[in-house]
């Protein structure tokens, strides 16, 4: 790569730094990991054990495989004549690494070689993962929302098949829906699925946009595939989900002959280039040879499994890149000396860290990330309860939680993500939009987190269509009498959290009145819940992460007040979540006269003079 020209400042070899502290101080803090550690079968994962693991881990992803980024985003990932994937150098030698160091299966049943963690924990390495490189974490993060699917909803022969080579990463899952004709309405879709004399079924058809669908880091992909048998009913009801492998297993688990699939394209893309993104044809050679998960036509409802973990894990996306933007933009603005702050003398020039805008820009992107992670790791600790928590009552109203918070996890996480990245390349000024410094590398890779999984769009209608009429809107109600609550905490706390009690009390009420509108009208018109479903969905993010902000604020003041704060780490979270308090949650209240317009406006004109 050629040098820059003297006087044009690069902080493209910005080393990746794992967050270790900030992800430490949400899983104690805000997170109750050690009350995690006392629900059965999480034993083992007491804060120290998990935080000596994260440290371990932190140091592959650092040192081996965020060097790869922009070699990655650089070289790309590319289509052999045979049809084979090449992957960018020095790919394959690292994800052995990462193979034989065994993160992939930390958060699974030690009964198929998985470690039993908590998945918040697997939250936490894929945050460091996807954080040091996007586009090389993206195939681990697939294989585990495959393994979630098939610990689910496969028979015990299939799970001692393939569960021990997917958690031991020796061979990858992928998730097979979209289609040309069949994006977010997977209903559409086509591809073929015709029963055999054996009990196999041959699959005929082509899937669009299937990510590491083809590669040369694994000695199989496991293609989990959604399909249509004979006769079935249209639309997501007559849809059905089998195993694909790339290569037919042998008796004794190994990979056997080529099955009949085969990758006819890469996507060229915006970004994720070491990421192939792949079209794949099926039964170019008679039908490749599947295998029914369960029964047939319930596809979709043990997909929805799948999803729902890669739905979280996809807000994580949103938080990593942020964070790996942030520490770049971070650097670069205390090394870039331009221009002389208020309040200095005359001639004086300073780094632009010192500038009040370049201040903002920071503190916002901070406080965002702090959100972000305290939003998704909270949400990932509401899966494990609704697993392992001791009671029904208990696991249920967890799995509610969890619920309501998937949706926000996603949407709001990634538009934040896209936010934080963005602002990146504006702390860089023009060399932000100079490939050299690599900063728009992250917002490239972010963009796409909004779009799949389920569009953002999709997560607000989910919201407001499937979560919040759930116990006639009790589930919902109930998480706000819990973000109320408290106010009792922060009254106690005095006045250094004066501010945070004022500005979420302010909010919440205003978020609780635009349910009550949702509620009230959506029954009568469901266009009135959809048109203001994605400001609504903004609105609930801003407010539910200013909650998380002042538990951690509250956390941090006690810190401080007990003396335990000597580097001013505590002070530094008790910053962030003011300042989120004071200027980013307030957006909330302006969202309100969107989300009660109505969809009058919309329709007001037809599609021909939305051209005019």
């Amino acid at each position: 790569m050629r040098e820059l020209p003297k006087g044009r400042i690069s902080a493209m070899s910005t080393e990746f730094h794992p967050p270790l502290r900030a992800i430490d101080f949400v899983l104690n803090e805000v997170v109750d990991l050690g009350h995690l550690a006392t629900l059965p079968g999480y034993e083992h994962a007491d804060p120290q054990t998990v935080r000596d693991a994260l440290e371990e881990a932190s140091r592959l992803f650092a040192d081996v495989v965020a060097p790869l980024n922009r070699i990655g985003d650089k070289q790309g990932s590319q289509l052999q004549p045979d049809g084979s994937v090449k992957t960018p150098d020095g790919f394959k030698e690292a994800y052995a690494q990462y193979r034989d160091s065994g993160w992939g299966g930390v958060g699974f049943d030690p009964a198929y070689g998985g470690g039993g963690f908590p998945w918040v924990v697997t939250i936490a390495l894929q945050e460091m993962l996807c954080a040091a490189n996007k586009a090389f974490a993206l195939a681990p993060m697939l294989t585990q929302g495959s393994i979630d699917m098939l610990h689910s909803f496969a028979t015990e022969e299939w799970k001692e098949r393939l569960l021990p080579a997917l958690i031991e990463a020796r061979w990858s899952g992928t998730m097979n829906l979209t289609e040309p004709q069949a994006g977010s309405d997977v209903g559409a879709l086509t591809t073929k699925a015709v029963r055999q004399d054996d009990g196999t079924y041959r699959i005929t058809g082509q899937k669009i946009f299937i990510s590491w669908g083809e590669q040369d880091l694994t000695e199989n992909i496991i293609h989990l595939v959604l399909a249509r048998v004979p006769g079935a009913p249209r639309g997501t009801k007559g849809i059905s989900c089998f195993i694909v492998p790339k290569f037919l297993i042998n008796d004794d688990a190994s990979p056997g002959v080529r099955n009949d699939i085969r990758c006819v394209a890469l996507e060229h893309k915006m970004g994720l280039m070491a990421s192939p993104t792949c079209v794949l044809s099926y039964g170019d050679n008679g039908g490749a040879i599947g295998y029914l998960i369960g029964e047939e036509h319930q596809g979709m409802r043990y997909m929805f499994k799948m999803m729902n973990s890669a739905r979280l894990s996809v807000g994580v996306e949103g938080l990593a890149l942020a964070e790996r933007s942030y520490q770049q933009a971070l650097s670069f603005a205390g090394e870039r000396v331009q221009g002389r702050p208020a309040n200095t003398a005359a001639g004086e020039t300073r780094s632009i860290i010192e500038h009040a805008d370049v201040r903002r820009m920071l503190l916002t992107m901070r406080s965002l990330i702090d959100a972000m992670r305290m939003l998704t790791y909270s949400n990932a600790e509401a899966f494990d309860i609704a697993k392992r928590g001791t009671d029904d009552a208990t696991r249920a109203a967890a799995d509610e939680y969890a619920g309501v918070l998937t949706p926000i996890s996603k949407a709001f996480s990634t538009d934040m993500g896209i936010e934080v990245t963005s602002l990146a390349i504006q702390v860089h000024g023009g060399m932000g939009y100079i490939e050299e410094t690599g900063v728009a590398q992250y917002y490239r890779d972010a963009r796409i987190s909004a779009i799949y999984e389920g569009t953002n769009g999709i997560q607000a209608i989910d919201l407001v269509g499937r979560k919040l009429p759930m116990r006639g809107g009790a589930i919902v109600k109930e998480l706000f009498a819990r973000i109320a609550a408290t106010d009792a905490d922060l009254s106690a706390a005095g006045e250094r959290v004066a501010t945070i009690r004022t500005h979420l009390a302010d909010n919440l009420r205003v978020l609780q009145e635009a349910t009550d509108w949702i509620m009230a009208n959506g029954p009568l018109d469901p266009q009135n819940a959809l048109a203001g479903a994605t400001p609504y969905l903004r609105m609930f993010g801003w407010v539910v992460c200013g909650w998380f902000h002042a538990r951690a604020a509250l956390a941090a003041l006690a810190r401080i007040e007990a003396g335990t704060d000597a580097d001013g780490f505590a002070q530094a979270r008790l910053v962030s979540a003011t300042f989120y308090c004071e200027q980013l949650m307030p957006q909330a209240k302006g969202l309100f006269a969107s989300v009660v317009a109505g969809p009058n406006d919309l329709y007001a004109i037809d599609s021909v003079q939305l051209g005019l």
